[in-house]
């Protein structure tokens, strides 16, 4: 189903206010990544690492971002929900492109991602992955698509920290190994943490148009202040996270306990808390609007450092 047709705002756009860039998102991109980066770590620290199926894996998640973006850009557009928005503008709502051909590139690039993901299904062999890849583009899609969508309902963190964290992050290592072990499952929960972040404080840039238009998301839910300070406990608390997973990936493997151990855990929380402290600074300023654009590329960063530097954190606790 389709989200009711809605005529848009009165004047579009001056020509080249909006362009396809801008509606991908390509400062976030890089986060979708991460959770990929993060579960290829844990699966070269196991011995079961694969260039070629992490690759894969990136260029589904990359395929689902992407496609997701564009997916809310025809849905919020046709609803008239980005009509009066603070952030870039958007192609739908701008009128500079037909609603129906952002459809179908969203769907192209859900297409891509299911393309992507069977061969990485017939590489494992596990065929009930399917399952979960279809889940995961109609969650995209569903997202603000539908007559439903659930994220006007303020659930749109739910699928960011399932799909984005749990699945990206376990499914990279579970496609190459066959196994995730516990201490993956609990970093991918804070990289989990960190993708929702990104999703509250878009949603925080716009939580004084989004209720007229019916999207009560979280941020709207839970009102400014508690917004913020949600927000800022998900991004310090992979903080914690990430130390425990290090310290259970270290335990777990049967590694011998020191004060150079101690500098291998210490080190890249302190890396990682450098970022998470600049992703959080804006917003506990009390930025509003578009002064918040900012916190969500650093928030994208944070996302990727969280990633790359706890990835390879597991090679060397494990060793």
């Amino acid at each position: 189903m389709t989200a009711t047709a809605h005529p848009g705002p009165a004047a579009a756009p001056s020509p080249g206010a909006t362009n396809w860039a801008e509606v991908v998102r390509l400062r976030t991109l890089p986060a979708a990544v991460a959770p990929v980066l993060l579960g290829a770590g844990a699966a070269t620290s196991l011995g079961t690492g694969s260039l070629l199926r992490t690759l894969l894996a990136a260029g589904v998640a990359l395929a689902l971002q992407i496609g997701c973006n564009l997916a809310n850009d025809y849905s919020d557009g046709v609803r008239g929900t980005d009509d009066e928005r603070s952030g870039p503008p958007r192609l739908t709502a701008s009128g500079q492109v037909a609603p129906r051909s952002v459809k179908l590139a969203a769907f192209a690039c859900f297409g891509i991602a299911s393309a992507l993901g069977l061969v990485l299904v017939v590489l494992t062999g596990q065929w009930w992955l399917i399952g979960v890849g279809a889940a995961a583009v109609a969650a995209a899609w569903f997202y603000t698509g539908g007559s439903r969508p659930y994220g006007y309902a303020g659930l749109g963190e739910v699928f960011v920290f399932v799909f984005f964290g749990l699945v990206a992050t376990c499914g990279t290592a579970y496609v190459q190994g066959g196994a995730v072990p516990g201490w993956l499952w609990l970093a991918a929960s804070g990289i989990g943490l960190i993708a929702c972040s990104l999703l509250m404080v878009n949603n925080l840039r716009d939580i004084a148009t989004d209720p007229a238009h019916g999207k009560m998301t979280l941020a709207v839910r839970l009102g400014d202040s508690r917004a913020r300070t949600a927000y800022t406990i998900m991004v310090f608390l992979p903080i914690l996270i990430a130390a425990g997973s290090l310290l259970w990936a270290h335990t777990a493997s049967g590694g011998d306990q020191g004060v150079v151990v101690l500098i291998d855990l210490l080190a890249p929380v302190i890396l990682i808390s450098t970022f998470a402290w600049r992703a959080a600074a804006a917003v506990s300023a009390g930025a509003t609007g578009r002064e918040l654009i900012a916190s969500l590329r650093n928030a994208g960063l944070y996302e990727l450092v969280y990633g790359v530097v706890v990835g390879l954190a597991f090679l060397i606790v494990g060793t």
